[in-house]
């Protein structure tokens, strides 16, 4: 009788296997360019290849143009409550507090920045 458990061993090692697949980071996109989403997974649809870099950080402020990712300017509207002769009458002590116009009181309104 013979012991096969070392053998057995080995064998179990030798079995072919498949080299892993490449990493590929995606990004898919619409026919305007605009981003849907970012996956590892292949999906029907518009897509281009990305850096891992770029996939970590998932940017939505950009568009696909021929190809390549530009980056779009994001909007940024500023607002700011400022003392006003129109507006909501408020506490003099606490803007927070809205009085009523025959108490006293200082105006505030929004003040928009772009």
């Amino acid at each position: 009788m013979t012991n096969n458990t070392t053998e057995n061993f080995w064998e179990a090692f030798a079995i072919p296997q498949e080299p892993p697949k490449p990493i590929m980071y995606r990004l898919y996109y619409d026919d305007a360019g605009n981003p849907l989403f970012y996956t590892m997974q292949e999906e029907e649809g518009n897509y281009i290849e990305i850096d891992q870099e770029t996939f970590v950080k998932s940017p939505t402020h950009i568009k696909v143009v021929d190809g390549k990712i530009v980056h779009t300017q994001c909007k940024q509207y500023i607002k700011k409550l400022v003392p006003s002769d129109v507006g909501t009458p408020c506490s003099p002590t606490n803007v927070c507090i809205v009085v009523n116009e025959s108490e006293p009181h200082i105006k505030w309104s929004i003040k928009n920045y772009e």
